[in-house]
């Protein structure tokens, strides 16, 4: 399996040599925000609200004092804006208060924080601190995975766990990039481009339906 994972990645990147995050930060704690805004939310729509929120308002202090409804205003393109703000508004109240309006750099401390679970935690700890140290599992990541056979859990963080055991520490990094741009891209949920798949032949999913047509 591990030997597969190495060929995965190989195959993936050159397929996605560009893959990176598509999320727009500036700072640590825009990164935060932008990544509890991408919740049920497509990052293009995150990278259309935030700049003009970050305009006045960037730092932990800001959105700790700003008007929950005035923020609610701010975020409602990214949908479920009101429990959005109240996380982001309590997360910033919370780094002011326990880190000295710094972002906290350790998955205990950042998971610690309201609306922060280890899906975000890992992609604020790659993107704004470039530390790999798990697997961001979200839907596309969870979907791939299953597909792939290299999980049959459907909790995210055991998927993760499965996935840490099979992926070399040093392909973390770009694992975290490249199986979402792979979900976007290629293995889309409704209508997956099986054929022009670049890891096909590594897929239980893939070869079960092609033994079932008869090697077709």
């Amino acid at each position: 399996m591990k030997k597969d994972a190495k060929k995965i990645v190989e195959a993936l990147k050159r397929r996605y040599p560009d893959a990176t995050c598509s999320l727009d930060f500036k700072t640590p704690f825009e990164m935060v925000v932008a990544v509890m805004l991408s919740a049920q939310c497509t990052d293009e729509r995150v990278n259309k609200t935030t700049p003009d929120i970050f305009k006045k308002y960037s730092t932990p202090e800001d959105f700790a004092n700003i008007d929950i409804e005035l923020l609610e205003k701010l975020i409602h393109p990214c949908g479920f804006y009101k429990n959005k703000a109240k996380n982001i508004k309590a997360c910033a109240k919370e780094i002011v208060k326990r880190f000295g309006g710094k972002v906290p750099q350790t998955m205990e401390e950042l998971t610690s924080l309201p609306g922060v679970g280890r899906k975000s935690a890992n992609v604020i700890m790659l993107e704004a601190f470039g530390k790999a140290e798990g697997i961001a599992v979200d839907t596309h990541c969870k979907r791939i995975a299953n597909k792939m056979g290299l999980s049959k859990e459907n909790e995210p963080e055991k998927i993760e766990q499965d996935l840490l055991k099979i992926f070399d520490k040093e392909d973390y990094k770009d694992i975290n990039h490249l199986l979402v741009w792979h979900g976007r891209n290629t293995c889309i949920a409704r209508n997956p481009k099986c054929e022009e798949c670049p890891v096909k032949e590594m897929c239980d999913e893939y070869i079960s339906v092609s033994k079932n047509k008869g090697g077709k």
